[in-house]
């Protein structure tokens, strides 16, 4: 069964933008730790951007930090994706932060997460 719903991916030349959407399926992520993933052909999924229900807090992996925002309001997740490149090309997923007990409140680690989505594609040609 499919968790989330991620949409607004595309092709875009390098330089361009994107802003994509996820929303909960037959549930709601208000309260729940978020973040988003991707996959590039032939790699494993990353971590890109994580933030906390509130939206106070954010964390970016290095490869994307002052390009993407992550933000959230009572019912979406975003990513605004800015000056894209061509190895920000994968599929982008979204998901919630199940922490165990005790874990810390933040983690971009892909197995403290669940309710994925199907991924939306973002292509960035050169």
């Amino acid at each position: 069964q499919v968790q989330a719903v991620e949409s607004g991916g595309g092709l875009v030349q390098a330089g361009g933008s994107l802003r994509l959407s996820c929303v909960a399926n037959g549930r709601t992520f208000r309260g729940d730790n978020m973040a988003w993933f991707r996959q590039a052909p032939g790699k494993l999924r990353e971590f890109v951007a994580y933030i906390t229900w509130s939206g106070d807090d954010t964390h970016y992996a290095d490869s994307v930090k002052g390009r993407f925002t992550i933000s959230r309001d009572s019912r979406k997740l975003y990513l605004q994706m800015n000056n894209l490149k061509p190895e920000d090309t994968a599929v982008y997923y979204c998901a919630t932060y199940r922490p165990r007990d005790g874990a810390p409140y933040y983690s971009s680690h892909e197995s403290d997460y669940a309710y994925w989505g199907q991924g939306t594609q973002v292509t960035v040609s050169s």
